[in-house]
């Protein structure tokens, strides 16, 4: 304000603009605007060229301006002095290859709103045919510019094929929420567009593509992802009914997907049996590799969650085997992860629930090592989570609280709320299992409000778990029963049983802790502890619950009942007696035997 009463023409200029500054009521905007077009109005024939500059964007370089100014060098200079002497805009660098920047956004938005409607769709269309003629790497490398651009300049179809490459660009790279608003633009071009059979392929394509990248951002189970993939389904049946089968049979498995994915998240049991069963057949009517690897993939995620874990075991190996990494890397963009990642993450799972604690390990650093070297976040933070699950349940702590912190930062980073949230709860039960009670508990309820808000439900009785362990290392022993009864009713409400025996012995563990130990109910948890492991075949789950028991038999002074029970446990395992879990076991065997 104080520059626009400096540069005014006359005293009575200078006070008609003093008289414009409003009062403390009314809002500032307004008035920075008008003298922002008095300034621009003053400067003359500069002006047009501040015109141009604010089109291209806050930021341009002189080559650029240059060629779509089109006007001699010398008057070109003078006016970008005239607007650099105002102090309308800075430069950096000499020309040609100088380089200018806005004061401010204001700036630039108040000479860009002097462009009338015609000559604005005009000066953008001679930018993105500037930019296409002269500037081909850049509007090859950043198609986000050149679609603006023919956004604005009224070229729709050509700016929804823009929008849409860079979207796809975006989502390759992990640049996920300027994924979903590039293609977002794009679909929205596209909807105005007459409908043609190409264009539909097109909005299928995109759609699909959007649907991925909201997954990543909102989470699995989010209304929009939801509606996102059924959107597609609905486009896929249309173009179906008019003989109009996609070009690429990849879309309706990326479909079939995405929809298993949010049963498998808001964990509803039959729908995510019947999703993969659904599109396990699919693919084998396709008879080609990449579907029936997705295929073994997402069924043994569904039989880890209820339990089942040699099946899923079985259908992981089938998966590992099936993937070509030449041929298979890129679809990591269609379905989420790359799918050679996540079929090594289930089958360190089930490795190590079943009681192959030193496999799953190595196999958790082969899981790494693989999705550092892909270079997709997604894929990565994927593999993050399931490694420190693994590292957790074999209480490799401080490499476990080493991922969850990378997963946690990569998420933020990529702006991926389930991601960050899961990491949230992760990193809360590794402080419950060291010991840091109090971190834990504050933790890993900030963990659980943000995961439930991207509508997500799998997983919650593990956390749930360990944060009732947390309550009760604090003395806080009703709460810690009334959180260990929610992960029991949550289990049997959702039939998700991967950390149901742990729940039992962890239940167990509470009944012990009370100021009068109900030693009855404690066992009668264990008992029903060890039943459900056995069933399992989750010999890890048994490990754990029978040393739990054998410590309350010794105590009761049972030492030969408590190594009967123990011993033969122990004695299945080959591998892993470095493991925290094999080392107790061993200790309390060997004091039963003194």
């Amino acid at each position: 304000m104080t520059k626009a009463v400096l540069e005014a023409e006359s005293e009575g200029a200078a006070r008609r603009m003093v008289a414009a500054v409003p009062s403390a009521a009314l809002a500032v905007p307004a008035s920075l605007h008008a003298s922002l077009m008095a300034r621009l109005d003053r400067i003359g024939p500069a002006k047009e060229v501040a015109q141009i500059g604010a089109a291209i964007g806050r930021e341009f370089s002189h080559a650029l301006l240059a060629s779509v100014v089109r006007k001699p060098e010398a008057e070109l200079g003078s006016a970008i002095g005239r607007l650099i002497q105002a102090g309308l805009l800075f430069r950096q660098g000499v020309p040609p290859h100088a380089t200018y920047l806005f004061k401010h956004a204001l700036v630039q938005d108040a000479a860009y709103g002097t462009l009338l409607r015609e000559p604005r769709r005009a000066l953008h269309a001679r930018i993105a045919e500037t930019l296409e003629s002269q500037f081909a790497e850049i509007a090859e490398s950043r198609p986000e510019v050149l679609a603006h651009h023919c956004t604005e300049a009224g070229l729709i179809e050509k700016a929804a094929g823009l929008w849409g490459k860079a979207g796809q660009r975006s989502l390759a790279r992990s640049a996920l929420t300027e994924a979903v608003a590039q293609l977002t633009k794009a679909l929205d071009q596209l909807w105005s567009l007459p409908e043609t059979t190409a264009l539909r392929r097109e909005k299928l394509q995109l759609q699909v593509s959007l649907a991925n990248s909201l997954m990543l951002v909102k989470g699995y189970s989010s209304p929009d992802v939801i509606g996102a993939f059924e959107k597609a389904r609905s486009m896929i049946e249309k173009a179906e009914s008019l003989g109009e089968g996609p070009e690429d049979p990849l879309l309706h498995f990326s479909i079939l997907y995405g929809l298993w994915v949010s049963s498998y998240i808001a964990i509803d049991v039959d729908q995510l049996f019947w999703r993969a069963e659904q599109f396990l057949a699919f693919a084998a009517k396709a008879n080609t590799s990449a579907p029936m690897q997705i295929g073994h993939r997402l069924m043994a995620v569904t039989q880890i969650v209820v339990g089942h874990f040699e099946i899923a075991q079985m259908h992981a190996d089938q998966a590992v085997a099936l993937y070509v990494p030449q041929e298979h890397r890129a679809l990591a963009v269609r379905f989420g992860q790359d799918v050679g990642a996540t079929a090594l993450a289930y089958r360190a799972w089930a490795l190590g629930l079943r009681g192959y604690p030193q496999s799953a390990l190595t196999l958790a650093d082969q899981l790494i090592e693989h999705a550092r070297d892909l270079g997709h976040a997604a894929t990565l933070m994927h593999a993050l989570y399931h490694v420190v699950s693994v590292e957790t349940w074999t209480r490799k702590l401080a490499a476990a609280e080493s991922h969850a912190a990378e997963l946690i930062a990569l998420a933020e980073e990529k702006g991926a709320e389930f991601w960050r949230a899961l990491g949230t709860l992760a990193k809360g039960s590794i402080l419950s299992a060291s010991g840091r009670a109090t971190d834990a508990i504050e933790l890993i309820n900030v963990g659980l409000d943000a995961y439930r808000s991207t509508g997500s439900s799998v997983f919650i009785p593990n956390s749930l778990n360990a944060l009732a362990h947390a309550y009760a290392n604090t003395g806080q022993l009703e709460k810690a029963c009334v959180i260990i009864s929610q992960a029991r009713d949550t289990v049997e409400r959702t039939r998700e049983t991967l950390m149901e025996a742990e729940i039992h012995r962890t239940a167990g563990e509470i009944a012990l802790k009370l100021p009068k130990p109900e030693v009855a109910k404690a066992q009668a948890y264990f008992e029903r502890s060890l039943e459900i492991a056995r069933g399992q075949q989750a010999k890890l789950w048994e490990l754990r619950t029978a040393t739990s028991m054998a410590r309350l038999w010794c105590d009761q002074g049972k030492q030969q009942r408590a190594s009967d029970l123990l011993a033969p446990i122990y004695g299945w395992f080959t591998e892993g007696f470095d493991t925290l879990d094999l080392k107790e076991g061993k200790a309390l065997l060997d004091h039963l035997a003194q």
